[in-house]
């Protein structure tokens, strides 16, 4: 069973092929309004695996908020820790040009997500396997979280994003650490080789479509990305982190894991929207050309 402890958004997307400079109107080519909030992506990403997950998290009492908790349900997402909050559901503003993105986040209800939900959830929290955490929700509700996670013996799996939230003490309390190379170099401050032969086995640093890489203790392994025609890279990072969660939660070694994550990811990109290109367990299968941990 996994746990994931994060942000539930709804994605406002727009597409152009101008992107306006500073006071200019462009026309755009498409909206669309669609699920997303990392810690909800990463928890779909999950479910469509067949992985057993809960989330701890919230939404308001809107339009948005209701939908959202039903696209959770609709998923077999585990909804009876995501709390209605009277602030309005947590949107992200994203604008999709020349096949990249650009984010802005509003937090809403996900700032509402405090000690106390924590609390609540613990005897979920130390049935899990593993907990998943980003860093969309109060950094003060992260920290309390990691310290009760640590108290139960529940591992945790946190991706740093945005990583500008992220306290380095931290580390001590992380099981497996998935930062891209920008979020690595901004927390660590120092160039990835170095960084990861700190954390062996632990920081897992991705690669967009190069992949990802990690330290084993005795040399550096790389683990390759796979060839695809992108269309939408809005969950790529998210659907690499609950496909490595739950790879590792049936067993798969950590290399095998990320094999199997990278797969995932490159699935993700070749359909519109953060959770709507994330891939069940037998096309990541398919891909990967059968599981042998």
């Amino acid at each position: 069973m996994i746990t994931v402890i994060g942000s539930i958004n709804m994605d406002i997307v727009v597409e152009t092929a101008v992107f306006p400079k500073q006071g200019e109107t462009v026309f755009g080519q498409g909206f669309h309004t669609v699920p997303g909030g990392k810690g909800a992506n990463q928890a779909v990403a999950v479910a469509r695996l067949g992985g057993d997950v809960h989330m701890v998290g919230a939404v308001g009492n809107d339009a948005f908020g209701h939908e959202l908790r039903t696209i959770l349900q609709k998923e077999t997402i585990q909804d009876q820790f995501v709390m209605t909050s009277e602030t309005a559901t947590g949107i992200a503003n994203i604008t999709l040009f020349e096949q990249d993105n650009r984010i802005i986040v509003v937090p809403g209800a996900n700032n509402d997500v405090t000690e106390k939900e924590i609390d609540a959830a613990k005897a979920l929290i130390e049935k899990s396997d593993l907990v998943i955490m980003q860093l969309e929700i109060p950094q003060q509700t992260v920290e309390y979280a990691l310290n009760v996670c640590k108290q139960l013996g529940t591992k945790v799996l946190l991706n740093p994003a945005p990583a500008e939230n992220f306290k380095a003490e931290w580390m001590d309390r992380v099981a497996y650490f998935t930062p891209n190379e920008t979020e690595c170099a901004d927390i660590f401050k120092e160039d990835v080789e170095a960084a990861l032969e700190q954390f062996p086995n632990q920081l897992i640093v991705t690669l967009g479509a190069d992949g990802a890489r990690y330290f084993d203790g005795q040399q550096h392994v790389f683990v390759k990305g796979f060839k695809t025609t992108p269309v939408d890279t809005t969950g790529a990072g998210d659907t690499f982190n609950g496909a490595f969660a739950y790879a590792m939660t049936i067993g798969l070694t950590l290399k095998k894991a990320v094999e199997f994550a990278n797969i995932a990811a490159s699935l993700s990109v070749e359909q519109f929207g953060a959770q709507g290109g994330m891939p069940e367990k037998e096309a990541v299968e398919q891909r990967l050309g059968g599981l042998n941990a």
